[in-house]
């Protein structure tokens, strides 16, 4: 059994896919993976995962502005955050967190819009999902400052072993996405070799980013099974351990009644 702990199932092109999102969700349970993440990016895509995730008993949403989404909103606020939070299928605050590799030039806004997201963390006492990319040491002195008491989880992590090591310090949970089987990644297997067990988690952050061998296609959430073969492989352990590990995670950081 494993667990996507961040997709974006709103983003996933379907108009060729018989059967829809239905279908997507078939594809995943066929090769093992039974519980969903949906990730939202901005406030409207908040509101309309609520909903999406009121027909399923099995995907869960969050709520938030990514750091890349300036042009599209204002800064969403502390309160607007947590009331959305309110609902019963929204585990988590997010994604949210600091991009200077894309966008440099937002930053302040991006700092603003980050530092209400962890706030709202706080207040709700739901996890925090990180965006992180070129923008270690504010993020983490970020963390630090508004450390979120039911932490969170740096997702899609591309960043160092020593980042990763201070943020699981301060509670966090480390997620592996494909990117981790691409021939450039030798620093993120490092730090998926390394990562205690009780700390990883595995994703696909689809659509975007499809492992090797599904590279040149539209990613789906049912691809985390071969992340987590790759990661389980780099660990030396069984595609069974890692599964009930990172499913354990995932429930435990999520607060998910098992």
């Amino acid at each position: 059994m494993l667990v996507d702990s961040h997709c974006h199932l709103d983003h996933l092109d379907m108009s060729d896919r018989e059967g829809g999102l239905n279908a997507v969700l078939e594809a995943a349970k066929a090769r093992g993976v039974t519980q969903f993440l949906s990730v939202a990016v901005d406030i409207p895509t908040s509101k309309s995962l609520i909903d999406l995730t009121a027909q399923y008993d099995n995907i869960y949403s969050s709520v938030g502005a990514h750091p890349l989404q300036k042009v599209q909103q204002d800064i969403p606020l502390v309160d607007e955050l947590v009331e959305l939070a309110k609902q019963p299928r929204v585990v988590a605050i997010g994604e949210t967190g600091l991009d200077n590799f894309y966008s440099s030039d937002t930053i302040d806004w991006q700092r603003a819009s980050f530092i209400n997201h962890l706030k709202a963390s706080q207040q709700i006492n739901k996890p925090v999902i990180i965006h992180t990319r070129d923008a270690r040491e504010e993020t983490i002195d970020l963390l630090r400052e508004y450390t979120p008491s039911a932490g969170g989880v740096m997702h899609c992590f591309t960043e160092s072993w020593e980042m990763a090591e201070q943020a699981i310090e301060l509670g966090f949970y480390i997620s592996i996405s494909g990117i981790v089987t691409f021939a450039s990644a030798d620093e993120l297997r490092d730090v998926a070799s390394r990562v205690p067990l009780d700390r990883i988690l595995v994703e696909t952050d689809s659509p975007w980013l499809a492992p090797v061998p599904h590279r040149g296609k539209q990613n789906e959430p049912q691809y985390v099974r071969d992340v987590a073969e790759f990661v389980a492989n780099l660990r030396g352990i069984s595609l069974e351990e890692l599964a009930v590990a990172t499913t354990d995670n995932f429930n435990r950081l999520f607060q998910i009644p098992r």
